[in-house]
This record gives C-alpha cells, structure tokens and sequence, in this order.
C-alpha cells in the first residue's frame, strides 16, 4: 500500500495576490497543467505563509518589514488546487495577531482543510494531525525556527516554535513519535533557516541529520524562497509556490518546483519534482530556458548533497528505493 503526497513551499495569498482575487476567480491564480498535475497525489500539504482574516492590526515590531493577510476567499484557492492540509509553523501566522491566527483555523477547517503547526496554545500548535488517503494513513507534525515572539504558550495561541540553533528539542522528538503511532507513514514540515539562501546553513544541516534518525519518514523544509537539494529522507526547501514577492535575478525565486513523493510503510520510495513558473499572483508549469534553469540547479544542488537525481520527461526523479 502506497500512496503519493504532494508539497508545496510558501504559499502567500495576501497583499497583490489579495488584491488580485477582488478582481478574478480563485482558479485564475493557477493555471488548469497545474492544478492537474497536483490533483495526481493523494494528499496535498503546503506551507500557508499568511494568515486569513479580515481582522487584527500588524504584529508590533518595528524590525518586521513584511505583513501578509489574506481574505476569506483565499480558502477556494487552496480547495481548488485539492489542499489537504497546510502548515502555520511559520513567521506570518500572526502577521495580524491573535484574533487573526484564530480566525485563520476557523477559515480553514470550514473549508475541510486541516491545519498544524499553530494552535489556541501551546500543546494545539505542536499536536500532529492525521490525514488519510483510502486506507493509508499519514500523520504530519509541523515546527518552525522563527520567529520565537510567535511561539505559542499555555492559553496563548501562537505557533510551534523549536529552536534548532539549540537542537532538536524534545517536544518535536516527542510529536513525532506521537505521530508515527497508527501511521503509515509521518510527514515532518518545518519552516527553517533565512530567507534567500541556495544552500542549507549549518543549523537547518544539524537539525537535519538529528531528524533523519527520528521516526519522520519525510522532512520537508521551507523558508528560504527557493528550492534546495535532497539528501536522504530530508527535502531541505521546497522553495515557493504562489506569491507577489520581488525576483532575485541571480537566485530566481520565480522558479521553483511541486514535490511528488510516494511513501509507503517501509518509507519513501520515489520523488518526482515538476518544474514551476512564479509568475506576479499566479503560477503555472515552467517552459523552455526556465523549466532548463530549474533542471540544472535541482540536479547540481542534489549531487552536491550525494543524492543521485535523473529526468524523465519533463520531471526531475529520485528514487530512495
């Protein structure tokens, strides 16, 4: 019994991609290649890099340059793309606040998508949710590193907040071995390391190691705003999916790529990665030069991590097994 996951990194529905949604359908933020080749997984669990309400004021910190909310029609564009699941671990959740973050879960779960990595408190915001696909079972636990201000606590709704420059802390060993209880296969996502880099930075590459030893069957990471390598079970940054973001022209953030895993009890066995073009507030599949630039950075950053990576088509293959 196997099933096939897929992941995208940093999704932000808020600021132009809000303002674009007054305007046109929630299917015009994606083109229809994609969302079909999203429809071919099981499951579909992204990083949801904003917070979905119509309430709340910007986090008080006058370092903070960037506020991202997204209206309630933000939900039909993550129903239309077959979101299963999305993870708050990240420095946006609480963009807004509080009643933000609150409204964001309430959001979500009238749409039937599950949500995890933040929560009412503290124990919510690090509880593993479960996801089921026929009769295959998937739990996923979610963390992010930063930014500590938004860590939930006792009666404080926030997000799962590990400190990885310390380590893996217990709580995150101990989730995923919750996790793995009854499950056919766990799902670690975790928002990690700066923004803008190409490479791992050592913290993101000692957390991993740590966390190729725990029950996780996939690490998928996100943070850095484009995609990173694979090495063993850990994919290190599944780069972005759908934003406004200004485009670095040397490290191309408007590139980037939709994970295909396939997992089964053993744990994983095969990856596929679809090349993306970020085009402003929407997303479609990459061609031509772009689709090529992608192909080479992913199997460059791969062989420098000692994974072998292959195409096929108009994919990018890792086979674990």
């Amino acid at each position: 019994m196997e099933i096939t996951v897929a992941l995208a990194g940093d999704t932000m529905l808020g600021r132009g991609v809000a303002e674009r949604l007054a305007e046109v359908p929630p299917a015009a933020l994606v083109a229809p290649d994609l969302v079909e080749v999203a429809r071919e997984a099981d499951l579909f669990v992204l990083n949801l890099e904003c917070c979905i309400s119509e309430r709340g004021l910007p986090w008080p910190d006058p370092g903070k340059p960037f506020f991202f909310r997204a209206p309630p029609a933000a939900v039909d564009v993550l129903a239309h793309l077959g979101v299963d699941a999305v993870t708050l671990a990240n420095n946006h959740a609480l963009d807004f606040g509080e009643d933000a973050l609150l409204d964001t879960l309430a959001f979500l779960d009238g749409a039937g998508i599950a949500a995890v990595g933040a929560g009412p408190d503290a124990d919510r915001a690090r509880r593993p949710i479960r996801l089921a696909a026929g009769e295959f079972r998937m739990a996923v636990v979610g963390a992010s590193d930063h930014p500590s201000q938004f860590a939930a606590g006792p009666g404080r709704p926030g997000i799962a907040f590990a400190d990885l420059r310390s380590g893996v802390p217990s709580w995150v060993r101990s989730a995923i071995g919750e996790a793995a209880e009854g499950a056919d296969a766990t799902l670690l996502t975790v928002h990690w390391g700066p923004n803008m880099v190409t490479d791992p930075v050592p913290h993101v590459r000692r957390a991993a190691e740590e966390l190729s030893r725990t029950p996780a069957t996939l690490v998928a990471g996100h943070s850095a705003h484009v995609f990173h390598g694979v090495s063993g079970p850990v994919l290190f940054d599944l780069g972005d999916f759908l934003d406004d973001y200004a485009v670095d022209p040397v490290r191309r953030n408007d590139l980037g790529l939709l994970w295909l895993a396939t997992l089964d009890e053993r744990g994983p066995r095969r990856l596929e990665a679809v090349p993306l073009r970020l085009e402003y507030c929407r997303t479609r599949l990459a061609e031509g030069p772009d689709a090529a630039w992608v192909r080479r950075r992913f199997l460059d950053a791969c062989t420098g991590m000692g994974t072998e990576a292959a195409e096929e088509g108009d994919r990018l293959v890792i086979r674990w097994r």
